[in-house]
């Protein structure tokens, strides 16, 4: 087992670029890729690189996620609570049960890791 591992860079391998699990549009054509470059050796966490274009996703979240945003801009609102603007070097979480939009401003990238059940 490797204890310390590199992510790979993203452009040398094809990412995922199907809409993920949870995500519906619901303005503008939004595209996101995503590129998983590990997988913890029990499967429990994933982590990688995703990208999205500019447009609005309603998001449905059942695993905890850490986020460090490399470039763009999003909004992100929980249903019924505040919007939080994010950009290039803010790191935050989204907690299971996580349901609202992610209205994506400018192109973004990021950084993740997430716990899966």
């Amino acid at each position: 087992m490797d204890y310390a591992v590199k992510l790979a860079d993203p452009k040398a391998s094809e990412p995922d670029t199907a809409d993920m699990e949870g995500w519906t549009v619901v303005e503008g054509s939004p595209t996101m890729k995503t590129w998983v470059l590990h997988t913890s050796d029990d499967g429990s966490m994933i982590s990688g690189y995703w990208e999205a274009t500019p447009g609005t996703y309603h998001a449905v979240y059942t695993e905890y996620e850490f986020v460090h945003m490399m470039e763009g801009r999003v909004t992100i609102t929980a249903e019924g609570q505040a919007p939080v603007v994010l950009g290039p070097g803010d790191a935050f979480v989204i907690e299971p049960g996580f349901k609202g939009t992610w209205k994506i401003e400018e192109p973004i990238r990021k950084h993740f890791a997430i716990k899966l059940k």
